[in-house]
């Protein structure tokens, strides 16, 4: 494939190489493997249950711990909140409240969700500050027949002129509504969360990723709460963002994998999902980081509760890290014994479950030790794992590579081929699911951090179709932050309840239990 001087030249820019470039093209024209899953991860195969003593002993052991370790807490937030308002834009454009019943249109269009967030709008955090809106205006709500309420409130919280919601970042969006006429946004509960689990000495990192254009705002709404929130934890706050990096676009390209070209010639480039976050996660350095999407939160009221698995979580990692760390100081021992192999081969097996190849049993004692040092010199997350109740997204499997080793993995449906019966019949059957919910240790026995790029499986990339100017493209993501760009960490499923795990996909999300203050 030929591409010009200024195809170069803007490559360049990017701080990509032409040779990355050609990678990314060959993924579109060969196609990406599927993942193939051999078993769903359930209970005692994958997952690990607790028990009340073992909660209370992990709790223990993270509070005894964490004053001597650094912590820090990772969200991605730079999505825009566009899809969480999707059916509402939808609703604005289309629907005339003067030349149709409201009734009629969400019958005729069967729009649930639309019936949902017109029966619930006074619950909303927002309710409030969009009559405001309104009555700045000049238009008297109350007044108005119930088709034109509607009309003008989603019109108003969306209006690129007004109050914008579409277009705002979804961690600075009003989310819970408190007594005294406070709204708090996702951003500030992620604060008061992390003062629960993420601090030690009286003080709490942070890190979002956001899009660069939102980071005054965000800086904005600290600067607005950081007194407040402080004063009412006895905890201080490091905050600190990052943005994307260029060097993570992929080229889109044609149906035909022709390099996508705008108007003016140039290549069409495209951010490639959250898996380009792993280069801001490998450039930070904590002993543990905890890993949470932005918009799942819950009000104050609930937040011990997610605390307490999130500590527990913590422990487990401090656990088999301490054990790790101790296993790979005996393996550089010239007098290891053989009953000390057997008991490494035991650890790895049934507290890591690492499942050791066939292989190893005709491996020399030295080519044995060299094996289980590569099993135990990697990077450790503990990932909660809920019972799945038909929520859309990836789970936790054991996976078969092409070698047909097995390993735990957090697997999307896009990666599996729901043509071949059998793979589909095991997402089917999944018991539990992925609600982002990670404890993470980036560091190695000797303390200095992993270079986290030497762990992921590349070929657990997607390849999806999108649209540009009304032109169909394809486009790459760069395997997902806790799918494909994790893949070879070592890997612990827990099972945590579903009260840890409250994202706000929609606006209707903010309708639920763990979304609403109870008076």
């Amino acid at each position: 494939m030929n591409f010009t001087k200024n195809d170069i030249k803007q490559i360049e820019s990017k701080d990509l190489d032409l040779e990355t470039i050609k990678k990314q093209i060959g993924f579109f024209e060969t196609g990406i493997p599927f993942t193939n899953i051999s078993e769903a991860a359930t209970i005692s195969n994958g997952i690990m249950e607790l028990t009340d003593d073992s909660i209370k002993k992990y709790v223990e052991l993270f509070e005894r711990e964490k004053d001597n370790k650094s912590l820090l807490k990772f969200v991605p937030a730079s999505g825009a909140a566009s899809r969480m308002f999707k059916f509402l834009f939808q609703f604005v454009n289309q629907y005339n409240p003067h030349e149709q019943s409201l009734n009629s249109y969400i019958n005729k269009n069967n729009l649930k969700e639309l019936s949902l967030f017109m029966v619930g709008m006074e619950k909303f955090p927002f309710y409030r500050q969009v009559l405001e809106a309104l009555k700045s205006k000049g238009i008297n709500y109350k007044s108005l027949p119930t088709q034109e309420k509607v009309w003008h409130f989603a019109k108003t919280m969306l209006d690129d002129k007004q109050l914008n919601f579409g277009n705002q970042p979804k961690g600075l969006l009003p989310f819970h509504a408190y007594k005294k006429d406070h709204i708090s946004t996702a951003f500030e509960e992620h604060l008061y969360e992390a003062a629960l689990y993420a601090s030690s000495n009286g003080k709490a990192k942070l890190h979002f990723t956001i899009s660069e254009v939102h980071e005054d705002k965000f800086k904005a709404e600290f600067k607005k709460i950081k007194q407040h929130i402080e004063q009412n934890t006895n905890v201080t706050f490091d905050i600190s963002f990052s943005y994307q990096q260029q060097s993570t676009d992929t080229i889109a390209v044609t149906l035909n994998n022709e390099p996508f070209r705008e108007a003016d010639g140039s290549i069409l480039f495209r951010p490639s999902g959250h898996g380009a976050l792993l280069k801001n996660l490998n450039e930070l350095n904590a002993d543990i980081v905890f890993v949470k999407n932005i918009d799942n939160v819950v009000v104050y009221k609930y937040k011990e509760d997610v605390a307490k698995f999130k500590k527990v979580l913590a422990g487990i990692l401090l656990e088999l890290q301490t054990k790790t760390f101790e296993y790979l100081k005996d393996l550089e021992s010239e007098s290891i014994t053989k009953e000390k192999l057997t008991a490494i081969e035991h650890f790895i097996t049934n507290k890591l479950s690492i499942k050791i190849s066939d292989e190893y049993k005709k491996y020399t004692d030295f080519y044995k030790i060299e094996y289980l040092q590569q099993k135990l010199n990697r990077p450790i997350r503990i990932c909660g794992m809920v019972k799945n109740e038909g929520e859309p997204g990836g789970g936790p499997f054991w996976v078969k590579d092409h070698r047909s080793n097995q390993s735990l993995q957090i697997v999307e449906s896009a990666q599996i081929n729901l043509n071949d019966y059998r793979q589909e019949e095991l997402l089917k059957n999944a018991t539990h699911f992925n609600p982002v919910d990670l404890v993470c240790g980036i560091k190695n026995y000797e303390g200095d951090t992993f270079n986290l790029e030497h762990y992921v499986d590349y070929n657990a990339a997607f390849i999806t179709q999108k649209t540009k100017n009304g032109k169909d493209l394809k486009a790459l993501e760069l395997p997902g932050l806790w799918n494909g760009s994790m893949a070879h960490w070592t890997t612990i499923f827990v099972e945590v309840p579903i009260i840890t795990f409250n994202p706000v996909k929609t606006v209707n999300d903010l309708l639920k239990g763990p979304h609403q203050i109870k008076e």
